[in-house]
């Protein structure tokens, strides 16, 4: 069984917890010093890095919050001057602003080779060929997997998305091994296959590695049948690292965090409460190496559970479920995440006021698919066929606009949307 770092990766729980201990006190030295919102957040609960001693008393410390990041947008939260930063990435956050996020040349270094854990652990090797059908430029997906991939030695296709069949031709011709986008996009391209006569099976292609936005084991279990692969999943969020804080190995039995790297918690997303091992929460996570951009118990609104058991891969690393859902109503739609409150605020400026909706993300011919539903007012009722069109139209346009995705909008009848059903609908089987 390969393993990219056998000595950090199967190391004993003892010895993990030490490594985790000094890397936490070192952290909180140095964001206390360096980030004027968490010296201050620190002070104002009476904390002083001294007070950690132990791994346990890391749930004294104050949590770090998406808003939190938007306050401090863009560089406020940064422990190290800009000269020091060689990277910048950004996530699509919450409203109308990113997050920002920061990478120093050690950063880089450390991204890279947790990145090249979780491929190696897929079953990627130097002998592969990855073509990379993430999008390139500040999503951190793309440039994850591909510095990741450059690591292990790995010979790199870095294609970007979208033109499918140029995708298809560059599979067969440039004898391509290992997949990496979503999971939508696998079976776009395992459909478009089918439609043109291709045998998948005749590829060269052996494993997927897909994340970016929810999928099941049954999507699993069709993309690995209709392209003949072995696909995998993997874990990560720009504002802690991007990809690589956890991964499956072939086993397919949950995503290895890296601890060395990462100290998880799940917490009661109500009380904030620390749960034990084995129960369901949302995901908490505090950066053990990061330089440039350290979080100290991030809230990640994921909801899962881990598990710390043994596996038989050898690893010794805690495994994480795939995530079942967020406790904030954040949708992640094709790899973005979608406020409703940033829906909300369009309609709310088009209509001259809230009219009745419902937000709806679902999975259509294998790709996510958003679609605003707005219930007619008496407004819209009575203004003519072409002006609800027009309404319409800007109203998507908005929209896109704000969120920087698709949008289907449709206008509905009046008590259409049922009491109680909610204003956010997820058909998509995760």
């Amino acid at each position: 069984m390969n393993i990219w770092e056998p000595a950090q990766e199967c190391m004993s729980r003892d010895e993990l917890e030490q490594l985790q201990l000094e890397r936490l006190q070192a952290t909180i030295n140095r964001v206390f010093k360096n980030v004027t919102f968490y010296r201050r957040e620190f002070s104002r609960m009476g904390i002083i890095p001294e007070d950690v001693e132990s791994l346990a008393h890391l749930k004294r410390l104050p949590f770090t919050t998406t808003e939190d990041l938007d306050k401090n947008y863009p560089y406020g939260m940064f422990a190290v001057p800009l000269r020091e930063v060689v990277r910048i990435h950004s996530s699509s956050g919450r409203g109308g602003k990113p997050v920002v996020v920061g990478y120093t040349k050690n950063d880089i270094r450390v991204w890279s080779g947790l990145v090249a854990r979780f491929m190696t652990a897929a079953g990627v090797t130097r002998d592969d060929v990855v073509q990379i059908a993430f999008r390139y430029g500040l999503f951190t997906g793309a440039f994850g997997l591909h510095y990741g991939a450059e690591a292990i030695g790995a010979s790199v296709i870095p294609i970007s998305t979208g033109n499918t069949e140029k995708q298809i031709m560059i599979m067969q011709d440039y004898k391509t091994t290992a997949l990496v986008c979503t999971p939508g996009y696998a079976l776009t391209l395992a459909e478009r296959m089918e439609k043109t006569g291709i045998d998948a099976r005749g590829l060269s292609l052996r494993v997927g590695l897909f994340g970016g936005e929810p999928w099941s084991e049954t999507m699993r279990r069709d993309i690995e049948n209709r392209l003949s692969i072995t696909a995998t999943d993997n874990y990560g969020l720009s504002e802690v690292i991007g990809p690589g804080v956890a991964g499956e190995c072939v086993h397919k039995c949950g995503m290895h965090i890296a601890e060395d790297a990462f100290i998880p918690e799940i917490i009661d997303p109500l009380t904030g409460e620390t749960l034990p091992p084995g129960q369901t929460g949302e995901l908490v996570l505090t950066t053990l190496t990061k330089q440039a951009f350290p979080m100290i118990r991030f809230r990640t609104r994921d909801i899962t559970s881990i598990d710390y058991g043994r596996c038989e891969c050898g690893r010794t690393f805690v495994r994480m479920k795939k995530p079942s859902g967020r406790s904030d109503d954040v949708l992640i739609v094709k790899g973005v995440n979608v406020s409703p409150a940033q829906i909300r605020e369009v309609l709310f400026a088009a209509a001259q006021g809230e009219p009745r909706y419902q937000i709806i993300a679902d999975r259509m011919d294998s790709k996510d698919a958003l679609e605003v539903r707005i219930e007619v007012t008496e407004k819209i009722f009575s203004a003519e066929l072409q002006n609800q069109r027009s309404f319409l139209e800007m109203v998507r346009k908005r929209i896109e606009a704000s969120i920087g995705i698709h949008v289907t909008v449709k206008l509905v009848e009046p008590g259409s949307i049922p009491e109680g059903e909610g204003t956010i609908i997820d058909k998509r089987i995760i």
